[in-house]
């Protein structure tokens, strides 16, 4: 008689655990700032669209099979710069916008990267061979 209670906990435990794992890309405040998930896949990455200015952490789970890096650019208007090989963006011109850069990860690894976002747009890609092209970026709008 008492299964549906402990059914509706476990539910509720379930969605809580997910959403501080970054399961889905959900943005949660904590004391030190807000926590960001991000997920990153073959080629796609899957993050929250709006999160409030200040400091945050971002909480990057590499679920692809292949290694990926983050790099978050604020980028106010148009399409990032590319390099010559027209298949990567070009990282150096993009420097003095650059709010984070995670080093690739392994598939299964979970990376942690402290940030100040002011408010504006911001773009997170992946920028190892061909995967910017591919799909391997996103948006997020700071407010």
């Amino acid at each position: 008689m008492r299964l549906v209670p402990i059914v509706s906990r476990l539910g509720a435990i379930a969605v809580l655990t997910a959403a501080l794992c970054g399961c889905g890309g959900s943005g949660v405040v904590s004391r030190d700032g807000t926590v960001v998930g991000i997920s990153e896949r073959d080629f796609s990455i899957r993050a929250p669209k709006i999160v409030p200015a200040g400091d945050a952490v971002l909480r990057v789970v590499n679920r692809g099979p292949d290694d990926h890096e983050l790099i978050v650019v604020r980028a106010e208007g148009g399409s990032l710069p590319m390099r010559d090989d027209g298949l990567t963006v070009d990282e150096e011109r993009l420097e003095h916008s650059e709010a984070g850069v995670l080093e690739p990860g392994n598939p299964g690894s979970v990376r942690t990267i402290d940030v100040h976002l002011a408010p504006g747009r911001y773009v997170l890609l992946c920028n190892m061979a061909g995967h910017y092209l591919g799909g391997m970026r996103t948006e997020l709008v700071v407010e």
